[in-house]
């Protein structure tokens, strides 16, 4: 009975060991979620400070570019008018070739720049990346359609220019066919 009443005891302390090593190990895992947690709060405040950061800095850019491309505008407008004024001053009506191009130039880089989308790729995932490319070629496919319809358009055109071309030179011709037998007459 002795015998079974040690064994019992010891049965009892290994399992009363097991369970204070199961309880330091629990306790051990709990901390290390919860340092783990706090690490990842942490890790997300940086990375949410971050992005607003980078939010920020490119509203700042916008902005900057906007009133630049306004500021530029306005010098643009104020030297036509003066550019005018002189002009019509002078009695001269004409505007200069460089001027024209100048702001074709202009008007073409603001369509571009409307045109143009700020791709942001760093924060998304792969179905999203997905359906931005699959945008994106949408977007190039129907400027490609566009493209070829302009360039059909401006082939046509082209074409009806010299013809109707060639018939003007074929009328000048038969007009001045015709004065010159009315000049041989005379």
């Amino acid at each position: 009975m002795e015998k079974d009443l040690t064994e019992l005891h010891t049965l009892i302390e290994s399992h009363f060991e097991k369970r204070k090593k199961e309880e330091e190990e629990l306790v051990s895992l709990t901390d290390r979620i919860e340092t783990r947690r706090s690490e990842r709060a942490d890790q997300m405040k940086i990375r949410a400070e971050r992005e607003r950061e980078r939010q920020n800095k490119l509203n700042e850019e916008k902005a900057r570019r906007e009133e630049e491309e306004a500021k530029k505008k306005a010098d643009d407008d104020a030297r036509k008018k003066m550019i005018l004024s002189n002009l019509s001053f002078i009695g001269y009506n004409q505007t200069q070739p460089g001027a024209k191009k100048q702001t074709e130039r202009e008007k073409k880089k603001k369509i571009l720049s409307e045109r143009r989308k700020e791709l942001d790729v760093d924060h998304m995932k792969e179905d999203q990346l997905r359906e931005q490319a699959k945008e994106l070629w949408e977007r190039i496919r129907q400027l490609e359609a566009e493209k070829f319809e302009h360039q059909y358009k401006q082939a046509r055109q082209k074409y009806e220019i010299t013809v109707l071309r060639n018939r003007v030179s074929d009328h000048q011709k038969v007009s001045k066919g015709t004065r010159s037998k009315r000049g041989l007459r005379k």
